[in-house]
């Protein structure tokens, strides 16, 4: 095509021949054809970024120029809209329509606060109260049952009817009460119970109904299945995750725990071992589950396995997890003899009185004033009484030439000669002799040399009858034999 056109440009001679086409000169040609052909060889829209000033820039200005003055005088415009304006309103009716409207509150409207009062509206003397008032009530901690019924708003002699109408039914903290308050006869009457309903226990719920002038009980006992929790499973990865993803309360796998590392390493366990849990458990029939003590307790290693039931005076309600082959081995550290923080432990230190570094032969444990001390062990009161830094001191002589003291005591609470058990109280915690508050200064003897209270591991063997021997062992059966969970 372009060699046609350069021929047409170049003015060929007529009759020249090209295959399919006769070629004609251009100035042979007609006016229209030769604009027709210098327009399209024209370059209308060129670069306006090049070249410039230079006749192919203006010619592209021009194009430009043309192309924008088309679209706005083909442009539709943007006529008016007329429309009906809002009529002018009087006072009242604009007072009335602004309180129905909704606006910012900011703006200083009045939306959802008052309603414009019409013609015919009287003003009330006093407010009506409702009828009746749906309330809960929560009994907090050291809290009476009447005290919270009549911080609800309900009569002190109505309160104290109902305290005596539960009686002896314990109610714990925590509990939710649903009161149904009455209409009063005035405002400066508390409102009559109507209705109370609340769960006294986890088997039971009551509810207190006025019937005329009086208040009635009504006890609904709810049933509860106490079939026990059974859980087996394999060690895996964690005991403890194994034993939660079973469906076991992480405080009876706790339980469960604490019970193994009595009797065994726990890193002896490995993931191979099979693990039997059963704990005591209550379904009510509305839905609520109460998980209480772990009574059976089993790791199977393949050629050894460990198996602890609950044995006590009360057989299950106490008592502790026993090996049923004749022997029951405890081991552990000595306890805390009093609930509190370690504030100094045994070792050198500096003193806090006397300002120089010297060896303290105990530990120190600050605790409120006059709190109780336990025993650490069984034991017999070799001394109770003043020793000078100690304050007031109590000595307790224990087996295997162990000996313990407890210093800066309030007051006594056994007398020298006494036998006591592990857990007894023996004092209260003071601030008597060289000190700088409350603490209890706790000191361990071994063959009469101090050593570090937390470093004595106990241990001990007892024995136990054939007759207990073999109820331990029918119970392991029971247990063992109860549906998996």
């Amino acid at each position: 095509m372009r060699e046609h056109q350069g021929l047409e440009w170049a003015g060929a001679a007529a009759g020249a021949r090209v295959p399919g086409r006769v070629l004609v000169p251009l100035a042979e040609r007609g006016m229209v054809d030769r604009w027709r052909i210098a327009a399209a060889h024209t370059d209308w829209v060129p670069d306006l970024g090049r070249d410039i000033g230079s006749r192919t820039w203006w010619r592209g200005l021009a194009t430009c120029t043309a192309l924008c003055a088309a679209a706005i005088y083909s442009a539709p415009g943007w006529p008016p809209i007329l429309g009906a304006g809002a009529p002018v309103m009087t006072e009242a009716a604009f007072e009335e329509a602004r309180t129905q409207s909704f606006a910012p509150l900011a703006l200083g409207a009045t939306t959802g606060r008052r309603m414009a009062a019409g013609a015919l509206v009287r003003p009330l003397r006093e407010t009506p109260e409702r009828p009746q008032i749906d309330l809960t009530a929560a009994l907090a901690d050291g809290d009476t049952l009447s005290g919270t019924l009549q911080r609800a708003g309900v009569g002190g002699r109505e309160a104290a009817r109902v305290a005596s109408l539960v009686g002896g039914a314990s109610v714990r903290p925590g509990t939710i009460l649903s009161l149904t308050l009455g209409r009063r006869p005035t405002k400066f009457q508390p409102r009559p119970l109507e209705k109370l309903d609340f769960r006294a226990a986890f088997d039971l719920n009551l509810t207190v109904l006025r019937a005329g002038e009086e208040l009635t009980l009504v006890r609904r006992p709810i049933a509860i299945d106490r079939s026990p929790l059974h859980v087996r499973g394999i060690v895996g990865a964690s005991l403890y995750r194994s034993a939660r993803a079973a469906g076991v309360p992480a405080r009876v796998v706790e339980q469960y725990l604490k019970a193994l590392g009595a009797h065994m390493p726990i890193e002896r366990i490995d993931a191979g071992d099979t693990f039997d849990i059963v704990a005591d458990q209550q379904r009510a029939a509305t839905g609520e589950v109460e998980v209480g003590q772990l009574q059976y307790a089993a790791l199977d290693q393949g050629r050894r396995a460990v198996t602890l039931v609950r044995w006590g005076d009360r057989d299950g309600a106490g008592g502790e997890l026993m090996d049923p082959g004749g022997q029951v081995e405890r081991r552990g550290t000595m306890g805390m003899p009093v609930a509190g923080r370690v504030t100094s432990t045994f070792g050198m230190r500096m003193h806090p009185l006397l300002g120089f570094m010297r060896m303290h032969k105990g530990t120190d444990i600050g605790a409120p004033y006059g709190s109780p001390i336990y025993a650490a062990m069984d034991g017999v009161v070799q001394f109770a009484g003043r020793s000078g830094g100690y304050g007031n001191f109590i000595k307790l002589a224990h087996a295997g030439g162990l000996a313990s003291g407890y210093g800066h005591m309030s007051r006594f609470a056994v007398r020298p000669g006494t036998r006591v058990e592990r857990g007894e109280v023996i004092g209260y915690v003071g601030s008597t002799g060289i000190s700088t508050g409350p603490h209890l200064h706790w000191e361990v003897w071994q063959n009469g040399r101090p050593v570090n209270p937390r470093s004595i591991a106990m241990s001990s063997v007892q024995a136990l009858p054939a007759a207990t021997i073999r109820a331990m062992k029918a119970k392991i059966a029971q247990l063992a034999a109860t549906p998996l969970r």
